[in-house]
């Protein structure tokens, strides 16, 4: 550019503020998340000496540490050493029910490695060996329960709409990780039973879970692969397809929406919950983001559009879809 050359007009506050610090925020703060910097906080430890040893890191990194979520608002400087923000007190203190850090780590998983995703760009594949659809990834358990406080506020909507004082309710729970929606709609209706489809070692994960909270005797689970596992047929009144579309390829979410559809009984109800971007493309930065990662870890799948979904279930047989916006970047889909 020659030297003359007038600066452009538009501010670079977008590319040099928010986007070119967003990756390198997430990991501080997953890393600090990794060695509780928060939760030692919140116990006292508040000088960079003693948060090094409590945590047992290096008082250098430990400073760096406190430097990184400090710039980000997530701690606060005080004449005395540092203390969490009101938000990291909320969700990355371990232990709390609204704890994310959990979520914040899965950034930290070798299939999350940003650094191929030029690779896969130019192919459309992921790089990595394994996707998320291999059922022995050592990281299953970590992030079933991470997602835990993502969906617990969404399966308490659930619950609100469709089993609360509904009497005998018959919940099938597609892939349902942790149990989280089982548990809290069973939660809302003692009268309620569900089921979960997933594999044996998840499903080990959602009894526990369930359990628990006092629900396990009215919950099931059934080992399989919810591609090919009959569902049976006019058997249940809600069936729950929760953050699995996105993995999916648009021919797989048929079938399964077809086979939801025949398993549903008259009047039942399939409720998604998904990362879902507007027939523009627009929606949650999360949902629009999030198709990365799908590049990266599977084959085929992506944060998916809302005409997507309403083709989808209109061949699977579905004639009344509902979209509801959340205070999440997830949307809940209710069809029948």
């Amino acid at each position: 550019m020659p030297a003359d050359a007038p600066f452009p007009a538009v501010s670079p506050e977008r590319i040099l503020m928010h986007s070119l610090p967003a990756l390198t925020g997430a990991y501080v703060l997953a890393t600090a998340a990794h060695w509780s910097l928060f939760t030692h906080l919140e116990n006292g430890a508040g000088t960079v000496a003693a948060l090094a040893d409590r945590a047992g890191i290096s008082e250098r990194g430990a400073q760096a540490l406190l430097d990184g979520v400090t710039g980000m608002g997530l701690v606060e400087s005080t004449e005395g050493g540092y203390r969490n923000s009101p938000e990291a007190s909320a969700f990355l203190v371990e232990g709390r029910p609204a704890y994310m850090g959990g979520f914040a780590q899965t950034i930290l998983y070798p299939q999350f490695a940003f650094a191929q995703l030029p690779e896969a760009v130019r192919s459309g594949s992921p790089v990595a060996t394994d996707d998320l659809t291999t059922e022995d990834l050592p990281m299953w358990r970590e992030l079933v329960m991470a997602i835990v406080p993502l969906a617990m506020p969404l399966a308490q909507e659930v619950a609100e709409q469709l089993v609360r004082d509904r009497g005998e309710v018959s919940i099938l729970d597609i892939g349902g990780g942790s149990g989280v929606y089982s548990a809290v709609l069973l939660g809302a209706n003692p009268q309620a039973t569900a089921t979960q489809l997933d594999w044996p070692s998840v499903n080990a994960i959602a009894r526990e879970f369930v359990g628990e909270r006092g629900a396990g005797d009215r919950f099931t689970t059934l080992d399989g692969d919810f591609h090919t596992t009959d569902l049976g047929e006019a058997a249940h009144d809600v069936v729950v397809y929760s953050n699995i579309a996105h993995q999916e390829s648009p021919e797989e979410n048929v079938a399964v929406f077809r086979n939801v559809r025949r398993a549903l009984r008259p009047g039942g109800v399939l409720v998604i919950s998904d990362f879902v971007l507007d027939a523009e493309g627009r929606g949650h930065p999360f949902a629009g983001l999030f198709s990365t990662m799908m590049l990266l870890n599977t084959q085929r799948g992506a944060s998916w559009r809302q005409p997507d979904y309403e083709r989808w279930l209109d061949e699977a047989g579905f004639t009344e879809v509902r979209f509801q916006p959340t205070h999440s970047p997830a949307t809940l889909i209710f069809a029948s």
